[in-house]
């Protein structure tokens, strides 16, 4: 992806971590869709298209080596996949130029020479290749409708002056958004990662739900009955994780 990425390199490339930190795979996949998000932003994509093509980035590197393909040229097919299957399409061009000026701030537009048809063609091959990796199975439950539903009952739940006082609904989207930088979208029920990241942005803000103490299950098992305290830790985990690379990456 020459055109794309003028040093052959990762942007943002970290050094090495103690043994504690995340794992150099999860580094990188870190990076990709921090791309992916940016990318997605600046083309005008919806919550839903982006956490797809986060979602396809990550399950296409389950199934293959990471150093088998460019990650970004993947990201990219990711993004244009996603495009399809959530009916916001969107031109290849507009993809290139966006992940041109990415890599490269400040710059013009790719001309339309060889350089641009090779991106464009490598960027539908890839995304081929990935439909055929990935069995065309891509298209995914997300936790997005879950979390509208469980804040919708939550605020009538809590008391007025708690829901106004604290921004727990956008801090709960915020972390749901933010997942997606690790590959907690297939290693997790949508409905628990839902559950997970409006437990967590409670916890941040000190917020009690009303007569939990008298209740005969805790709120979260009520939104989902298999859930259990274990997944939620592991999730809450997970997350603190992804915000420590945060801190890590430039």
């Amino acid at each position: 992806m020459e055109a794309v990425r003028p040093d052959g390199g990762e942007r943002g490339t970290a050094a090495p971590r103690a043994e504690e930190r995340p794992v150099p795979e999860a580094r990188v996949h870190f990076r990709v869709t921090r791309f992916i998000m940016e990318a997605g932003v600046k083309l005008g994509m919806q919550s839903i298209p982006i956490a797809t093509a986060c979602t396809i980035y990550h399950k296409f590197f389950c199934e293959i080596n990471l150093d088998a393909y460019d990650l970004y040229l993947v990201a990219m097919s990711s993004i244009y996949l996603a495009g399809k299957v959530e009916e916001q399409h969107l031109r290849t061009r507009d993809i290139i130029n966006v992940s041109h000026r990415y890599f490269n701030p400040g710059s013009e537009p790719l001309e339309l020479d060889s350089r641009f048809w090779e991106l464009r063609d490598s960027i539908v091959q890839c995304e081929l290749l990935m439909l055929r990796v990935l069995r065309f199975q891509v298209s995914f439950q997300h936790p997005h409708k879950y979390l509208l539903h469980y804040l919708i009952s939550l605020k009538n739940w809590l008391n007025r002056y708690s829901w106004q006082r604290t921004p727990i609904s956008v801090t709960a989207w915020a972390l749901l958004r933010d997942s997606y930088h690790g590959g907690l979208c297939l290693r997790f029920q949508a409905q628990h990662l839902a559950v997970a990241v409006l437990y967590l942005a409670l916890q941040v803000y000190g917020v009690e739900v009303p007569a939990e103490g008298e209740a005969e299950k805790p709120w979260w098992q009520v939104f989902s009955d298999d859930l259990t305290k274990p997944i939620i830790d592991n999730i809450v985990s997970d997350l603190i994780q992804i915000y420590t690379m945060d801190t890590e990456i430039p």
